[in-house]
């Protein structure tokens, strides 16, 4: 299953989720409201065109969502309830394609009651740029800040491409 690499621990909403696993998707960062995941873009991820399917590109942003929404280590509390997305919008920037790797940003923006506010920037970059666990010296972190492009500081160009901007709708329900 997909790993949690930050503590070594898994997500218990990844524990069972194929998804997430077919797709190879790893967590770099995991905090309260806050998600960054990545995955190599795969041929089987192509569409007709030789770039990534936007629904490829969806399920990924949609999991980054969830990580955001779902601590880690839920509160006793809410041990009864789960958070699932409500509704969601994505806007295609620029294609993605096969060898790329794909890095998601999500941050909560609001959250109030039930239910909550999210933005998740999704960056492309080619192999070997800006890998957010052992960036090698000039090359780019990962980008933690929604918007925010890093640049490659030997060509103050941007080391990650925005391919995508999905922004999700949450509501905290009962688990049944």
């Amino acid at each position: 299953m997909a790993e949690l690499t930050v503590s070594g621990t898994t997500h218990p909403i990844l524990k069972d989720d194929y998804a997430s696993e077919w797709m190879g998707i790893e967590v770099v960062a995991l905090d309260d409201g806050h998600a960054t995941i990545r995955m190599a873009l795969r041929q089987e991820m192509l569409n007709g065109f030789g770039m990534a399917h936007g629904g490829m590109i969806f399920a990924f942003g949609d999991t980054a969502f969830a990580l955001a929404c779902n601590p880690a280590n839920p509160d006793p509390a809410a041990e009864g309830t789960i958070t699932v997305a409500s509704g969601v919008d994505i806007n295609f920037i620029k294609p993605a394609f096969r060898g790329q790797v794909l890095t998601a940003v999500a941050n909560r923006r609001a959250s109030t009651g039930r239910s909550g506010l999210y933005d998740i920037q999704i960056y492309a970059a080619d192999p070997g740029t800006g890998n957010p666990t052992a960036a090698p010296a000039g090359t780019a972190p990962v980008p933690t800040v929604p918007g925010e492009l890093p640049t490659d500081n030997a060509t103050d160009a941007p080391a990650w491409e925005l391919v995508a901007e999905f922004r999700g709708r949450s509501r905290t329900i009962s688990k049944k």
